[in-house]
């Protein structure tokens, strides 16, 4: 797994206060969202907060993909 780049990681802050303002995005955009919080975890694997993230990403990523 890749480490994240600074772009990747200044669009997810973006995204996310974008989400304040307009609300949920698309399956796909939370399927990067919980990647790229997958990836910031993999790359800081002593910091028990950044996987507790990840994983409570991909599983919101998971159930909204589920739910169609």
């Amino acid at each position: 797994m890749s480490r994240p780049t600074i772009s990747e990681v200044s669009a997810l802050l973006a995204d996310l206060a974008d989400f304040r303002t307009r609300g949920a995005g698309s399956n796909a955009e939370m399927n990067r969202k919980a990647d790229l919080l997958e990836r910031i975890a993999a790359a800081q694997p002593d910091d028990v907060e950044a996987a507790e993230v990840a994983a409570a990403a991909r599983a919101r990523a998971d159930e909204l993909t589920a739910d169609g």
